[in-house]
């Protein structure tokens, strides 16, 4: 274990002599760690925690907070313990710890407290840049104020509770320059809750965030429609930021980017690795912040300025939300145990995976990207770098993209050394594609592509500027 963490480290880091020497020269295109990690991912392990997620009985907001096996609080406890479990046999050990406060609300009639757990994966170069995965501890049946009887939440969201709580056993076994962050939220039933308080506490103690991948309901694949379908998944993401000025509209109005917010190329980076590492899957992506007239955890990361998207199954059972147990004219009713499909699951784990690996094991994304071509055959892009070296120590170069203003994915890229600032791409005209650049490291992990001006921004720290 040893001897391949060194190996990890140095590749990842600051990479060989040789690669110090040749900067220049593109980075690998194709990183096999990434399909280790996949390989990793374990559906028994995924299967043996929402079964122990689902045997709290109920895990409601408002449920038993005393009890130590019954209730949101026994089970807010479990995962806690279990991702200190987990630490012991890290490489880069987790902090761990929980953020609460109290809150009242129309599903949530007296002030109650609402507790997340937080594991935290420190990165050894830029610990402040985080990415996060997140899944929710809470459960509902079909009254939103019960929080007596049963509501087993095993797809709903005990899915993506274990699902997040098996990326932390897989990458925690290697260092990276960047912190990774394992959620397990509370109160999103009631409102959103858990996300609200942890986006604040992300806010006040600095955190730079990457991007949050919220994780509900990732292991049903027998839709309400009569599709069966273990080989999609969905990634939701918003397109204009909300927290958009309107300078920042009105620039937009002239630029575009109402189709390439932060969270909407998190949503293409995470389509483009599944492509590449996770077998059988494709990736779904989805221009909305989330389904019609429904929201997640990623909501108030997204509020704060952050970007976020939502990774789920593609056909779901409304049947088997929300509902109390039961069975109606021969249709069973109730997120039980027996809808959820957990090496589906594991495929949607991995694809967390290999994208959190990718955005920790990256350099800082670009800063200050801008774009100049306006009555000329030629485009040129430029964009700074966040001045610490430490930050920057793995860093081989940089790829601008560029693609059809109508194509989903980037089609085109460039690379160019680590020293440069700039690019200008002869005979290609501004006014026909969309643009953007990525930071790639000495093995290949690249970070989502930056769109020019604040509307494509990932980092927008007063210190980012020069």
């Amino acid at each position: 274990m040893f001897d391949k963490i060194s190996m990890v480290a140095a590749l990842c880091l600051v990479g060989t002599t040789a690669a110090s020497a040749v900067s220049d020269e593109p980075a690998p295109t194709e990183v096999p760690r990434l399909h280790q990690y996949v390989a990793d991912v374990s559906a028994k392990r995924i299967e043996a925690d929402v079964r122990k997620l689902v045997g709290f009985g109920t895990r409601h907001t408002l449920s038993d907070t005393k009890s130590d096996t019954r209730g949101i609080g026994a089970a807010t406890r479990w995962v806690e313990s279990q991702f200190k479990e987990i630490s012991k046999s890290c490489a880069a050990p987790l902090e761990v710890f929980t953020v609460s406060d109290t809150v009242t609300g129309p599903r949530i009639p007296t002030p109650t407290k609402v507790t997340s757990v937080v594991a935290i994966q420190r990165g050894i170069l830029d610990p402040d840049r985080m990415v996060i995965m997140s899944g929710d501890l809470d459960s509902r049946n079909s009254d939103p104020l019960d929080g007596k009887n049963d509501a087993p939440g095993a797809n709903d969201n005990a899915s993506g509770m274990a699902g997040t709580m098996e990326a932390a056993r897989v990458l925690c076994k290697t260092k990276f320059p960047g912190s990774i962050v394992y959620l397990g939220l509370s109160g999103e039933e009631q409102g959103l809750y858990g996300g609200k308080i942890v986006a604040a506490y992300a806010k006040k103690h600095g955190w730079r965030i990457m991007g949050m991948l919220n994780n509900d309901m990732i292991g049903n694949i027998s839709g309400i429609n009569g599709v069966i379908d273990n080989s999609t998944a969905r990634v939701f993401s918003e397109g204009t930021r909300i927290v958009e000025t309107p300078k920042e509209a009105n620039q937009r109005r002239f630029w575009g980017g109402e189709v390439d917010s932060p969270s909407r190329n998190l949503a293409r980076l995470i389509a483009k690795l599944g492509d590449q590492y996770v077998p059988n899957l494709k990736v779904m992506m989805v221009y909305r912040l989330d389904r019609f007239r429904r929201g997640g955890h990623h909501r108030p990361f997204n509020e704060a300025g952050y970007p976020g998207v939502r990774v789920m199954e593609t056909n779901e059972n409304y049947n088997r939300q929300h509902q109390n147990v039961r069975v109606e004219n021969g249709i069973h009713y109730g997120d039980t145990i027996d809808g959820v499909n957990f090496d589906y699951a594991a495929k949607l784990t991995s694809l967390n995976v290999v994208t959190l690996a990718s955005i920790a094991g990256a350099p800082p994304a670009p800063v200050n990207v801008t774009i100049e071509g306006a009555v000329s055959p030629d485009t040129t892009i430029k964009w700074d770098m966040r001045p610490d070296q430490k930050e920057t120590a793995n860093l081989r170069g940089f790829r601008v993209y560029w693609r059809l203003t109508t194509d989903p994915q980037w089609h085109w890229s460039r690379w160019v050394g680590k020293d440069a600032r700039s690019l200008t791409l002869k005979n290609v005209v501004i006014d026909n594609y969309f643009f953007g650049v990525a930071a790639v490291a000495n093995d290949g992990l690249e970070t989502p592509v930056v769109f020019p001006g604040p509307m494509g921004a990932f980092d927008h720290m007063p210190e980012a500027k020069k």
